[in-house]
């Protein structure tokens, strides 16, 4: 059962609406760490999927007050031909009969984490449970547990706080609902908006 989970309201049209701001993403984290903490106290290895997870990892375990071992996985993009991904980066611990948790910066389909978790119950951990900084159910293809949800989000694109399109928007401190459609004509449209710069255009080809 799921415990805590904030609600972020959907946001208008326009300018990305911000989803949650930093001080409520510190709040989110500070619970989760508790939250995971109390059942582990014995501690846990926490392992992030590349590149997404890593601001929301890095601030999970500077809050978890009890050991934790941090290892990572990367897997490929979808191929368009089978719609399979495959693992990328393997871990480097041995987490045979350890208490792990998967550390995701969002799920939708759900497809990507089942496929994670099959992953990592081939190798024998004592357990596999998973935080979710945001979860999109209302994109849910297939079922999945998940122990610990920061936020739910809408059904919009989000970036920030190491969500990103195209690379960018990784750094952001806090997460916004981006358009896909916007970003796909230009992925560069909220730089203005959210860094307060104007983007920067690679130099033309002298070619």
């Amino acid at each position: 059962m799921t415990v805590g989970v904030d609600r972020a309201v959907p946001p208008g049209a326009g300018a990305p609406a911000v989803l949650a701001d930093p001080s409520r993403l510190r709040s989110i984290v500070r619970r989760l760490a508790a939250e995971v903490a109390r059942d582990h106290p014995h501690g846990l290895v926490a392992v992030a999927v590349l590149k997404g997870s890593l601001p929301f990892l890095a601030d999970l375990v500077r809050q978890l007050h009890v050991p934790v071992e941090v290892d990572f996985l990367a897997i490929s993009h979808y191929a368009p031909d089978s719609g399979r991904v495959r693992v990328v980066k393997d871990l480097d611990l041995d987490v045979s009969g350890r208490p792990v948790v998967l550390v995701e910066d969002i799920v939708d389909t759900g497809l990507t984490l089942a496929f994670l978790l099959g992953e990592l119950r081939r190798r024998g951990p004592s357990s596999v449970s998973v935080c979710a900084l945001a979860d999109k159910a209302a994109r849910r293809i297939l079922p999945v547990e998940l122990r610990y949800v920061g936020l739910e989000v809408p059904d919009v694109f989000v970036l920030g706080y190491g969500l990103d399109f195209s690379g960018r928007y990784r750094n952001l401190d806090r997460l916004v609902a981006g358009e896909a459609a916007v970003l796909s004509v230009d992925p560069d449209a909220y730089v203005p908006f959210l860094y307060g710069t104007p983007a920067v255009s690679p130099p033309p080809s002298q070619d």
